[in-house]
């Protein structure tokens, strides 16, 4: 049975390594936010360096998640004092499970204020694909997705919970996902 791969980025307001108030509350948030999420139903695995390492994104081994990677549109630094970006990669079981993950609790609450920590862009910031089973989705992949969901817009090949595709590449509609939803899925993942 295929799983769901998810990929989010965002560009932050201020390095990772900026000792503000501010950027340690993303900090703590960010850390309750896994916790809560890797509990919910449906949920499989995250991207995690192998050796729980400290660092920058772009030093850590992440092992089969692949080499750490970000979109051509990224220009801030790469280095301990420069990063200032937050990116994660995911698989899920379906799309209601992720979509009940995201847009509850604590994860909720953290998107709510997505804006004290994350700049505006025109870009999109996050992407869904289907994945074979056994499959790992690798950093390059999520980056690729998202980039060709910037240039074409939802496709069976990279898509969003308002456009989004089941397994074969038919659309498909769940309740409170969708173009015709009240609720704004299409906010920062």
């Amino acid at each position: 049975m295929p799983h769901l791969a998810l990929y989010t980025f965002g560009v932050l307001k201020s390095p990772l390594a900026d000792p503000t108030p501010l950027t340690r509350e993303f900090y703590d948030i960010g850390e309750t936010v896994y916790r809560k999420i890797s509990q919910h139903p449906g949920y499989l695995a995250h991207a995690e360096p192998e050796d729980g390492g400290r660092g920058t994104h772009f030093d850590l081994d992440w092992g089969a998640w692949g080499e750490f990677v970000v979109p051509t549109w990224y220009g801030k630094g790469q280095t301990a004092e420069t990063t200032a970006l937050a990116a994660t990669l995911s698989l899920w079981t379906d799309l209601r499970p992720a979509f009940d993950a995201i847009y509850t609790g604590v994860h909720r609450e953290a998107l709510n204020r997505r804006y004290d920590w994350f700049e505006r862009t025109e870009h999109p910031n996050y992407v869904f694909w289907w994945v074979s089973d056994g499959v790992i989705p690798t950093w390059q992949d999520g980056v690729s997705r998202l980039e060709h969901l910037q240039a074409h817009d939802s496709t069976p090949h990279a898509f969003t919970f308002h456009h989004s595709f089941d397994p074969e590449g038919t659309p498909a509609r769940i309740k409170n996902i969708g173009p015709k939803s009240d609720q704004a899925a299409d906010t920062e993942a």
